[in-house]
C-alpha cells in the first residue's frame, strides 16, 4: 500500500489541505494519503496554535466519508517538538506493510537539509514536492542530488490557515474555506475568537 504522509499542525485544516492531498494522491498514484497532525512543529511558533485534540478532531471531521484520506496521531505519543525521522521510524513500525512517501510544500525544500536525520529521511523515502507558488519549485528540486525527490504541479488555492483564523477574529465568515463540519466545530467551541 503506498500511503502519502501530510504532515501539518492544521490550525485549522482548510479545503486547500483537502483538495492538495485529493490532487496529489491522483499525480503520485498513492492509495491513501494520511494527514498527520503534528502537536508542536520544532519549525513553528506556538502562540496561535489551540489545543491538539481540537486540531485532531477538525481533521477527522475534514475528511470523514472519504476513504482514501485518514487521519493519525501518531505524533501524539512522541516527545515534543515533533521531528519527522521520529515519526516515520514509529509508523513503519507500526505499518509494516505500507509504503511511506512524505508531501512537502516547495517552501520546505530549501530548509530540509536541516531537518534531523535529513540523511536518512532522503536515502530512504520518496519525497513529494508540490507547488507554492506559480512558477514552482522546479529549480530548488533539480539542485537535490537525489532522485527521491519528486515534483508535483498542483492548481494553486490561495487560503492559508493563518488566514482563517484572522478572518475568525474579524468576524468574517469561513464557509467554503473549511468544510462546514468544521466551521460548525469552531464555532460551537468558539476558537480563534
Amino acid at each position: 500500500m503506498n500511503v502519502g504522509l501530510f504532515f501539518g499542525s492544521f490550525n485549522p485544516i482548510h479545503v486547500g489541505h483537502l483538495l492538495a492531498a485529493t490532487y496529489i494522491r491522483e499525480a503520485a498514484g498513492l492509495d491513501n494519503v494520511w494527514f498527520i497532525v503534528s502537536p508542536q512543529n520544532p519549525f513553528k511558533k506556538t502562540e496561535d496554535l489551540i489545543d491538539e485534540t481540537h486540531r485532531l478532531e477538525m481533521t477527522k471531521l475534514a475528511v470523514q466519508n472519504t476513504p482514501y484520506l485518514k487521519v493519525s496521531d501518531v505524533e501524539f505519543s512522541l516527545s515534543k517538538p515533533s521531528y519527522t525521522h521520529q515519526t516515520l521510524k514509529e509508523l513503519e513500525r507500526l505499518h509494516k506493510k505500507a509504503n511511506f512517501h512524505i508531501i512537502i510544500g516547495e517552501d520546505l525544500v530549501v530548509e530540509f537539509d536541516s531537518w534531523k536525520e535529513a540523511t536518512w529521511i532522503r536515502e530512504n523515502f520518496k519525497v513529494i514536492v508540490y507547488n507554492r507558488s506559480v512558477d514552482g519549485p522546479q529549480s530548488t528540486v533539480h539542485s537535490k542530488k537525489n532522485s527521491n525527490f519528486k515534483l508535483f504541479r498542483l492548481p494553486l488555492f490561495d487560503i492559508s490557515s493563518t488566514e482563517i483564523r484572522k478572518r475568525i477574529k474579524n468576524k468574517q465568515p469561513i464557509r467554503f474555506f473549511v468544510t462546514p463540519h468544521v466551521e460548525q466545530y469552531i464555532a460551537f467551541h468558539k476558537l480563534y475568537l
